[in-house]
């Protein structure tokens, strides 16, 4: 899950502000973690530790009331409410949070029904679902798999898309867009054509759009891909607090998640 991590702080400084400069500096002094790397750390404790998700997630969003770039509106309404209910949202944070339940989990049924649970608690729109689900398939399924990364994106994407990724109309291209069904394809669009993790987040950021989400999207994804150097994942760290980095460690020893490149 570190994968989505290191997108979202990549891509933080840009999220408002996109650049086009593919050769940006990945960590700067103006990065920080967003409302991205607080849902995935979420996701992950609710794991270690056995609560809901959605509990995790509240918990978590009110330890972290204002982080860099805020909330978005629905979802804050949300954490804030006395009493929580799913909106009925699309919105790409649903396959934003989702990463950890494909390392977690250990066969594809299991995987998809957290994905599912991950996302349901607020984004229960069926394009919601579709996003977190099809992000934690490709994810699992390259993890466990000795078929090529590239051949396992194309074939989940036409499971839950329709079509070959090659074939796919995307209109909002470099475009700002929130949406599962907007960043997603995009997501695997990148994943699938760069060479190498490092190569993966520099095109999601420089893309343009919802930069920090597009990145953490995308980082997810190429983490299966490619894995992670080292140097790297030390750099993410230390940008998480204490609590955070805490369970991004823990995770990636229980489920044994490794950083280096193949």
């Amino acid at each position: 899950m570190i994968g989505a991590i290191i997108g979202d702080i990549a891509g933080s400084r840009f999220e408002f502000k996109n650049t086009s400069d593919y050769n940006f500096q990945i960590f700067h002094p103006d990065c920080s973690f967003t409302d991205d790397t607080i849902c995935t750390v979420a996701i992950a404790d609710a794991i270690l530790h056995g609560v809901s998700y959605k509990d995790s997630l509240l918990h978590w969003c009110h330890k972290y009331p204002s982080p860099m770039g805020a909330y978005g509106g629905s979802f804050s309404r949300w954490i804030h409410s006395p009493d929580p209910q799913p909106y009925y949202s699309f919105g790409n944070g649903a396959a934003m949070r989702v990463s950890p339940v494909a390392w977690a989990f250990q066969n594809e049924a299991n995987v998809l029904r957290e994905a599912i649970k991950t996302a349901e608690c607020t984004h229960n729109h069926p394009e919601g679902l579709i996003g977190a689900m099809s992000v934690a398939d490709a994810i699992f399924r390259i993890r466990t798999s000795s078929t090529p990364g590239g051949a396992i994106l194309n074939d989940v994407f036409k499971h839950y898309y329709g079509c070959d990724i090659q074939k796919y109309k995307i209109h909002n291209w470099g475009k700002f867009d929130e949406t599962c069904q907007g960043c997603v394809p995009i997501a695997f669009t990148v994943v699938m054509t760069a060479d190498s993790f490092e190569d993966a987040i520099r095109q999601a950021v420089s893309i343009g759009g919802d930069s920090d989400t597009l990145g953490a999207i995308i980082g997810s994804l190429a983490e299966a891909r490619f894995k992670i150097p080292i140097e790297i994942a030390k750099v993410a760290l230390q940008y998480l607090p204490e609590d955070m980095r805490e369970v991004v460690i823990n995770f990636h020893y229980k489920f044994q998640c490794y950083y280096e490149e193949r």
